[in-house]
């Protein structure tokens, strides 16, 4: 009974002892236990989820284009007349064969059923000589006569919804009239044509049987009673030898003409003057073998030239540094062994089709230098015709047959020399890492470098780092060790909240005052660099001469409270003193000195300024993680070491720092985590430039910056919107695989270093 009531008694007074608590602890604990474990693998689990979901997203860049025959068929209307040239709408449903006879056959792409047949109005005694196609999605196409004369015409696809069934009419128009358009006063046939046509301006240039080359322009007219207008036509006879051109190619801004000869004689001319070509460049594009096809790549910008020796070449005019243009060679593909064809461009890419005389068919993009698709046709194609949208092509072979395929080949322009290495774009006087995802052309070239983004990346984290990590490691390490708990009570705290600012408000500031700030007191921000360390390290040594009984009436622990009106002081002084050191050193603009002596730029919005604004944002992260790590030193440590005789400062440098070195290694790679994927701060004060500098004055653009900027603009599931996500993989595994490192770094050091 006694004992009974003293087990009472004892579980009255320490309740923590009875076993009903103790199993409702223990319970707490696994619960906690289990909660912990549960959280810590659910963010394994949505990270790898987030992993495999860039993945998903990322994937169909890097699948391999396909094409597959889907229907072959007898040419149709094959009694109109011999093949000269093939073409489709963009909805593959209608082709049309324009025949060397005047005829143009539409039919169905899927079975090769004529729809509708008209014939070019020619006198009886005309014969149809040459023919070319100007820009092929304006489905504009030119044919030279007997006689010397030019009739233009143009096709046009009408679309309907008769009980919302879509119908496709074609039609034929001539926008420059019916009655052909006499060219060469005296009568020669036109073996040779060219032709562009544009809103206010068209020009046809065509040679003659006897080797001359004449051109005409046609300016609309208003009209003050009709929309259509007339056109003023003046006609020109170029002082050009024409008789042995064998490819002719005027631009789309009527400009530049390009004339060759089968031997590779290349010649290009500007038109700019309409009295007189004037020669810009003449080559020799061919070393072997001759030409055998000829056109422009999508914009104009580019020549395409196929040999018999089965090179596809890539040719554009180029600017160098005295803005004088020469024609160049960008890039070529082997094809095969045997002569080209057929050249077929994309009208909305960079991509190509190309045919050779054994039967082979292959598709590359220019810019991703890729080859796409090779295929080989049961016989040789005679013409091809590439879909406007590169979903299709029909081929006609030279044994009567037309073969439609379909094209799969969403994404050409990535490969991994067009997102990490150097490519020569058009209009560019050389090969470079260029980002540039849009543009208001429809012929544009997109630039999809992830290079000078990574770099940006990479150079906005250095400058950040650079000034951060001193400043929070020295500032951590003086606060934990020197500094007196009382006043740690107040720095500690006061730090830390810095890291509760949001980063938007702190790129606003940057980019709003700290810019044109730093723009106007550049040599300011620089001397604060020089006179505030040389202010409290004189401070310093006049203080230990100061009388004894001052120095000891500050508290241990409080000696940094008297520096700081000394780093205000200094600061002043800076910045008054900036200004007449400016004057007499630097003409009185820092700035304007460094252009003038140096070359070095200065951008309002750069990395100096990014280095300040991100390094203010990555200081209370650092400090905080290595604050920790080295107030929780055991002080038995310290206490040994100052006890065998070492000064305190002996002490945190070969002790408490080496001791600490896993924390303070981990608050320095995680704020090297922020600020590579800092995003606001970099977006609002830099110039969001895509450059590689590595001067301090030039601003860039980071990956994080970039998704931010242009991921709304994206297209789904375009190229670009895919192409950005890839940007948010390469951080995604650049940061996971830095950070691994950076644990086995950091558990390195910690067995090294445990058994102090």
């Amino acid at each position: 009974m006694t004992e009974i009531i003293e087990k009472h008694m004892t579980e009255k007074q320490h309740p923590m002892a009875s076993p009903a608590y103790q199993q409702w602890r223990l319970l707490k604990d696994k619960l906690a236990a289990y909660g912990v474990r549960g959280g810590g693998l659910g963010v394994i689990v949505a990270i790898v989820l987030i992993f495999f979901y860039l993945l998903y997203v990322v994937y169909p860049l890097f699948v391999t284009p396909s094409a597959e025959p889907v229907k072959t068929y007898s040419v149709p209307a094959l009694e109109s007349g011999k093949t000269v040239f093939l073409s489709m709408e963009e909805q593959n449903e209608i082709g049309a064969r324009f025949t060397d006879t005047g005829h143009i056959v539409f039919f169905r792409i899927a079975d090769g059923q004529p729809i509708k047949e008209d014939v070019i109005p020619l006198a009886e005694n005309q014969i149809i000589t040459s023919f070319n196609h100007g820009r092929l999605d304006k489905g504009v196409f030119a044919y030279g006569l007997s006689d010397g004369s030019v009739i233009v015409v143009k096709t046009y696809y009408k679309v309907t919804y008769p009980n919302d069934v879509r119908l496709i009419t074609p039609e034929i128009q001539f926008p420059l009239g019916k009655q052909p358009i006499q060219l060469d006063s005296e009568a020669n046939p036109l073996t040779r044509l060219t032709l562009r046509l544009g809103e206010d301006e068209s020009t046809i240039i065509a040679a003659t049987a006897d080797g001359r080359l004449m051109m005409s322009r046609f300016m609309r007219e208003e009209s003050l009673f009709s929309d259509e207008g007339s056109f003023e036509r003046t006609n020109t006879a170029l002082d050009i030898d024409a008789s042995q051109i064998a490819f002719m190619l005027l631009d789309k801004e009527q400009r530049d003409l390009y004339l060759a000869n089968r031997n590779g004689d290349m010649r290009v001319f500007d038109l700019s003057n309409k009295e007189a070509a004037r020669l810009i460049d003449k080559q020799q594009v061919v070393n072997e073998g001759e030409i055998s096809a000829m056109e422009f790549l999508n914009g104009e910008l580019s020549v395409l030239m196929g040999d018999t020796k089965g090179l596809l070449s890539q040719w554009s005019l180029v600017r160098d540094e005295h803005n004088h243009r020469s024609f160049e060679l960008i890039r070529s593909f082997k094809v095969s062994d045997h002569p080209i064809i057929q050249i077929s461009p994309e009208q909305r890419r960079k991509g190509v089709m190309v045919a050779d005389d054994s039967g082979v068919i292959a598709i590359y993009h220019t810019t991703a230098e890729r080859e796409l698709i090779k295929r080989t046709l049961p016989t040789a194609a005679s013409m091809l015709s590439l879909s406007p949208r590169a979903n299709a092509f029909v081929a006609q072979t030279i044994d009567g047959k037309i073969r439609f395929w379909h094209v799969d080949n969403e994404h050409p322009e990535v490969s991994w020399k067009s997102i990490w290495g150097k490519v020569w774009y058009e209009s560019y006087p050389k090969p470079e890492y260029i980002w540039q995802s849009s543009s208001s052309s429809n012929d544009f070239e997109p630039k999809y470098s992830l290079t000078p983004l990574l770099f940006g990346t990479l150079k906005a984290a250095f400058y950040a780092m650079l000034l951060a990590v001193p400043l929070a490691l020295m500032g951590a390490a003086y606060t934990a060790y020197f500094m007196a708990p009382e006043m740690r009570k107040l720095v500690k705290p006061t730090v830390e909240i810095m890291e509760a600012l949001p980063t938007v408000i702190l790129g606003f500031l940057a980019g709003l005052w700290l810019a044109p700030f730093v723009e106007l007191h550049l040599l300011f921000i620089f001397s604060i660099f020089i006179i505030v360390p040389l202010a409290v390290l004189g401070f310093s040594w006049c203080w230990q001469y100061l009388p004894k009984t001052l120095r000891q009436s500050i508290p241990a622990g409080w000696e940094a409270a008297i520096l700081v009106p000394v780093i205000i002081l200094a600061t002043w002084f800076a910045f008054l003193i900036s200004p007449v050191f400016e004057s007499w050193f630097f003409d009185g603009d820092i700035k304007m000195w460094m252009n003038t002596n140096f070359g070095i730029g200065y951008d309002q919005r750069n990395a100096l300024v990014v280095g300040i604004a991100m390094g203010f944002a990555v200081i209370p992260t650092i400090f905080s993680i290595a604050e920790d790590a080295i107030f929780s030193v055991p002080k038995h440590l310290t206490v040994g070491s100052l006890a065998l005789g070492a000064t305190p400062w002996q002490t945190m440098i070969r002790v408490v720092l080496l001791t600490a070195s896993p924390g303070i290694f981990s608050a320095v790679m995680i704020g090297l985590g922020r600020a590579v994927g800092e995003t606001m701060i970099v977006l609002m004060a830099t110039g969001n430039t895509p450059v590689m500098d590595l001067s301090i004055f030039q601003g860039m653009r980071t990956l994080a910056a970039n998704i931010a900027v242009e991921m709304p603009e994206a297209e789904l599931d375009s190229t670009h919107y895919r192409v950005l996500f890839l940007a948010a993989l390469v951080l995604f595994v650049f940061t996971f695989v830095f950070n691994t490192l950076a644990e086995l770094v950091r558990q390195n050091l910690r067995n090294k270093y445990s058994s102090l």
